[in-house]
């Protein structure tokens, strides 16, 4: 059996949903398959189960692409203050954490439902639990289901990415895209964990639990947020964020900008105290005493050089760190690479060289910091798709 719909859209996640919806809306006779029992999985798990579904502060360059300009156009079209009118016109609670990041009120759950009441207001067809089979173009898009072929003029890969595979991820719309000639900018792990070995990761073990404000930076990009000790190395927000960054060599941590001068203070202010009494002043007792016991002689401030204060001190300042690697696509939050920005078109995400095909969401060389981004990107590509497609 064959059926004839006029878009097809592979993938009912988070940029599936939205680009199907939105070609719903123009009248389009559109399918959205999943190979998934249930749609948006992934959105059911973000933010803690409350879904960070934007961030008021979304802008271009809080993107990393091989071309930094490819997102202006989608963010333009669709922006966050778009999303956040959706989201109150269904009378779902929300609220801002910090730094521009809003969290349901209540359960990740009413953004997914939320897209599919307006999917099923707009018309589209919903299958789960489809294995996609073979996906050839002729006149139009085929795409083989248990169901048979369906065809389409126009077909949507909103697959996601690799991030997360116990949820399902799959390579398929990086396969399709490299199936229909379209290149695709090698995949990595991106807001993940960063792993150590040897001498650091026996200082940070012992640490796993132990959390502090810190700076992050890569050269010029600079990340002021929460640091976390784990088993296996360093998580927490500033982490994540400059693991996006990261691809091999240092990260240079400030655990405290002005512990130089707080020591030296100390020593003049406080000379019979312990150097971890000292040092827990600034940072977080466990971390003030593994500090202490390798840097620093065992002995009152007072007996303390000098020189070995200032040396900590500059440490504190300037913790230059290289990672061993990060902990991969299961811990990861999203998927940096995906296909090349140079092989679609900006206004609609759509294939320069093949009309009718469009990526869309994680799948494409697009990815937002943390805190809402990556949604609004899958948002703003899934719609600008959608309107086109």
């Amino acid at each position: 059996m064959t059926e004839r719909f006029d878009v097809v859209v592979l993938g009912a996640g988070a940029a599936g949903m939205f680009a199907a919806m939105r070609a719903g809306q123009r009248g389009r006779r559109v399918l959205l398959l999943d190979h998934a029992e249930e749609a948006g999985k992934k959105i059911l798990i973000s933010g803690g189960g409350r879904c960070n579904f934007t961030n008021m502060h979304c802008a271009p360059d809080r993107f990393i692409s091989a071309n930094t300009h490819f997102a202006k156009s989608a963010l333009a079209r669709y922006a966050a203050a778009d999303f956040v009118a959706l989201v109150r016109r269904h009378g779902i609670a929300f609220h801002e954490k910090t730094l521009g990041q809003l969290f349901c009120d209540g359960s990740a759950r009413a953004i997914v439902q939320m897209l599919l009441d307006e999917c099923a207001a707009a018309g589209v067809e919903l299958r789960l639990g489809q294995r996609i089979g073979a996906v050839t173009r002729g006149t139009e898009f085929n795409v083989e289901t248990p169901r048979g072929v369906v065809t389409a003029p126009a077909l949507v890969l909103a697959t996601g990415g690799l991030s997360i595979p116990k949820m399902g991820a799959t390579d398929l719309s990086m396969r399709l895209a490299r199936q229909f000639g379209l290149a695709v900018v090698p995949p990595r792990p991106a807001l993940v964990p960063l792993t150590f070995d040897g001498a650091l990761l026996e200082l940070m073990q012992p640490l796993a639990g132990v959390s502090l404000p810190i700076t992050a930076a890569i050269g010029k990009r600079r990340f002021e947020e929460a640091m976390l000790f784990t088993h296996r190395g360093l998580s927490g927000p500033a982490i994540l964020q400059i693991s996006s960054y990261w691809q091999g060599g240092d990260v240079t941590l400030t655990l405290a900008p002005d512990a130089d001068a707080l020591l030296l203070r100390a020593k003049r202010e406080q000379p019979r105290v312990q150097p971890q009494t000292a040092l827990g002043a600034f940072l977080p007792a466990r971390l003030a005493q593994a500090l202490a016991a390798a840097h620093l002689p065992a002995r009152p401030m007072a007996d303390v050089p000098d020189r070995a204060l200032t040396e900590l001190g500059a440490m504190l300042r300037q913790w230059r760190v290289t990672p061993s690697g990060t902990e991969g696509y299961a811990k990861a939050e999203v998927m940096a690479g995906g296909v090349d920005t140079r092989a679609l078109q900006q206004r609609d995400c759509q294939a320069r060289e093949v009309p009718g095909l469009f990526v869309v969401g994680e799948a494409v060389d697009v990815t937002g910091w943390l805190g809402g981004y990556n949604f609004q990107w899958a948002w703003a590509s899934g719609f600008v798709a959608g309107d086109s497609a």
